[in-house]
């Protein structure tokens, strides 16, 4: 770990209470997992979002126990310092608390996780807490949750009314209640926010949610302009990779036609006189 401090849920703790900035990025395999470790993210998620990031599905809801399984055990192979957290995947968790935990408990015995987490309030309060009892730590997601997408009409922003924040921040307080050791809080106003950072005890981890929480997370391929399309208003884009790896590959595919890929010195030698290899040819 080259002396460098692992991080830990009592990491977190301590960072939102000397009111340090959290960090945390997606990976989904194992080379990204080792550069985002490198540079220093503390927190690796996992998401379902490989789903539409990687697996090319239309939302998370397809992903599966199996993808999460696979794609977890390359992420924790690549990190050395950082948390790895694991989504758990659309009906891995809804069903019962007794599945919930077997569930999470697959995310770390087999997958290698550190924490998983789940998306919803007060309605799986009784699953988070079961899971927590059985010694796997908890980050809880509110605001805009994907895998409601169906019952909340589409990704739009959450927690606009007072009924809205209301109901959040009641969410909120109940899944710390159970036992979550941070909450992402997605696409919801910087005032709301603010307010759920400043009543939980536990850190909260903004996407589209403003500057006043206590971390961020961006998908990776988003902030790294990988994929190509379009990309949400609150994402700020780091570098233009998508444009880059097609020129690359255009370089290569002109080379190749003007043949001068491979070059004489990418080429193995013979180990010994090559004559013979003119009578193979006769």
């Amino acid at each position: 770990m080259g002396g460098k401090e692992a991080v830990t849920v009592s990491f977190l703790a301590a960072k939102k209470a000397r009111a340090e900035k959290i960090s945390m990025l997606t990976a989904y395999d194992y080379p990204t997992a080792r550069l985002l470790d490198d540079a220093g993210v503390e927190l690796l998620l996992v998401g379902d979002s490989l789903g539409m990031v990687v697996l090319g599905y239309e939302d998370t809801l397809a992903v599966t126990m199996e993808d999460m399984l696979h794609h977890t055990r390359a992420v924790s192979r690549g990190a050395e310092r950082a948390l790895v957290v694991a989504d758990m995947p659309f009906m891995s968790y809804q069903c019962s608390r007794r599945e919930a935990v077997a569930n999470a408990g697959r995310l770390l015995k087999e997958g290698r996780a550190h924490a998983v987490k789940l998306e919803g309030g007060r309605a799986i309060r009784d699953e988070v807490r079961a899971i927590v009892e059985a010694g796997i730590p908890v980050m809880g997601h509110l605001g805009l949750t994907p895998q409601a997408v169906n019952v909340l009409g589409g990704y739009k922003v959450q927690g606009r009314s007072r009924r809205e924040v209301e109901t959040l921040l009641e969410d909120a307080l109940e899944l710390e209640r159970a036992g979550i050791f941070a909450l992402v809080l997605e696409c919801v106003p910087r005032e709301v926010g603010a307010l759920l950072t400043e009543k939980l005890a536990v850190p909260t981890i903004g996407i589209g949610a403003g500057p006043e929480t206590d971390g961020q997370v961006l998908v990776t391929q988003d902030m790294l302009g990988f994929t190509g399309g379009r990309t949400p208003s609150f994402v700020r884009q780091y570098a233009s990779l998508a444009e880059e790896i097609k020129g690359a590959v255009r370089e290569y595919i002109d080379e190749l036609r003007q043949g001068s890929f491979p070059a004489e010195a990418e080429s193995f030698a013979l180990e010994e006189d090559a004559q013979w290899l003119e009578e193979l040819r006769d």
